[in-house]
């Protein structure tokens, strides 16, 4: 029996699925017993986590959605040796073709797929492809990546990677059937103070990790209620009916990989609160006064400014994940490591490190920078700040996927970082919707946690890809 039919069948056998209740959902009990989540179901087929699939000596590449994101991904790749861009995918003619020209004086002469909805769906048929490269709006991140692995090819997902917790089963149990990669493109794992607190993490600066806090807070109001910013204004709408952590990854992503989770560590359940909304609906009223294109959202309801989520791990940590992207405030991820003998926290900028009471001065922070700072920042960084992409993280993060590949090496971000990072988001939904209960967190690992290997960032046995820069 399949694991989906085996979460349906408990669902059936508690009453929950007469409640209405989605595969996967969650449903109030008592005062006393908070939520009731369905226990993780079945066994691991294959375990992701430190798996290397062969070595690919050239990593040909399809990229699907450029709109925001795609088309400055496209461009970093061209600077990756070892790369072929064969393929580049958009339902937009225009969109597809200003991509392509961005690749002129290049060595790349990818085919353009565009014109319909399943263009996508051709270029995967179609073409010789090692990666996917996903970059489309969210409701469209699995059914992509779920098909490009069932077609035998590696997928890389912008964030979230997926929506529900389905979707996130669903991202697991298909790379584990298909042994291919699936990684989320969470970028902010590739900044270089959230690598070096990394490293030092590595190093045991900072003792026993005890805490840690992570957040996306970034004012976007305008740019989510910009006609001309994200197609069919699919952005704003993922923020009318939802009430959480809508976009978790970023703030998340580097404090598990500093805890471990996954490999030594794991979420054990989670409780969420949200402010009510001070600010979206507002903006729409006003906007629908002036245009009467905003009509459609001027009665809708949006999600709380803040949202904040606490996360307890299974060896007893502590996170705190905060989401506000519609007050005026300026741009913070945290990014705060506390420890039992250091701490360290990046905003507000510039990152700050202690070992007590106070910062450590200017000269003590250089020194421990040069002692801690990891061989990829060392190899990559500076050539990365050149290519740029948020001052570097992205090309960081392209150049590593693909040093992986051709070096058959494991990625940094699997399938089970994939699936557990998106599902805070729906978690902190349910949570928020009952009153700030706690809820467990699925182990998408299903056990393989307490063995798995810890992110290795050594470049042991890799760093051999080139950047195409000149001197």
């Amino acid at each position: 029996m399949s694991n989906s039919n085996n979460r349906r069948n408990f669902l059936k056998l508690t009453g929950l699925a007469g409640l209405g209740v989605a595969t996967g959902g969650f449903v109030s009990c008592s005062s006393t017993s908070g939520i009731i989540a369905p226990p993780n179901m079945g066994t691991s087929r294959f375990n992701m986590s430190g798996y290397a699939a062969p070595k690919i000596e050239t990593v040909k590449i399809g990229f699907i959605g450029l709109g925001m994101r795609g088309p400055s991904a496209v461009k970093r790749m061209s600077y990756i040796d070892g790369v072929e861009i064969k393929a580049l995918c958009d339902s937009r003619t225009k969109q597809a073709e200003s991509s392509k020209k961005l690749l002129d004086g290049t060595k790349h002469n990818p085919k353009v797929y565009s014109g319909s909805e399943d263009a996508w769906k051709q270029m995967i048929d179609t073409e010789d492809l090692d990666l996917i490269y996903i970059a489309t709006p969210w409701d469209l991140h699995v059914p992509m990546a779920v098909y490009g692995m069932n077609a035998g090819r590696h997928v890389a997902v912008e964030v979230p990677a997926a929506k529900t917790i389905d979707e996130c089963w669903e991202l697991v149990e298909t790379s584990e059937r298909t042994k291919m990669h699936c990684m989320m493109l969470e970028n902010c794992c590739y900044d270089f103070f959230e690598l070096l607190t990394l490293n030092m993490a590595r190093q045991g600066y900072f003792g026993d990790i005890v805490h840690g806090e992570g957040a996306y807070i970034h004012d976007l109001v305008d740019l989510n209620f910009d006609k001309n910013a994200y197609e069919n204004m699919w952005r704003l709408k993922e923020n009318i009916g939802r009430d959480g952590n809508l976009y978790a990854t970023h703030g998340l992503g580097p404090i598990c990989q500093i805890m471990n989770v996954n490999r030594g560590d794991q979420m054990d359940y989670l409780s969420s609160l949200s402010s009510a909304d001070f600010s979206m609906h507002k903006r729409a009223t006003k906007l629908a006064g002036e245009d009467p294109f905003f009509n459609e959202f001027k009665n809708k309801k949006f999600r709380g400014n803040m949202n904040t989520t606490m996360i307890k791990t299974k060896n007893g940590r502590s996170m705190m994940i905060q989401h506000d992207v519609s007050s005026p405030r300026p741009y913070s991820r945290i990014h705060m490591v506390s420890g039992s003998e250091g701490f360290a926290q990046k905003y507000p900028e510039p990152g700050k490190i202690s070992k007590g009471h106070s910062w450590l001065n200017e000269q003590d922070y250089r020194a421990v920078e040069e002692k801690y700072t990891p061989e990829i920042v060392k190899k990559v960084g500076d050539l990365a700040k050149r290519v740029g992409g948020h001052g570097g993280m992205d090309f960081i993060m392209d150049w590593r996927l693909i040093d992986c590949l051709r070096n058959g090496l494991p990625l940094d971000q699997d399938v089970y970082d994939a699936a557990l990072w998106s599902a805070v988001t729906p978690l902190s939904e349910q949570s928020v919707a009952n009153r700030s209960n706690s809820i467990d967190v699925p182990d998408f690992t299903r056990g393989h946690w307490k063995t798995n290997a810890p992110v290795d960032i050594s470049l042991t046995g890799g760093g051999t890809t080139n950047v195409l820069l000149a001197d």
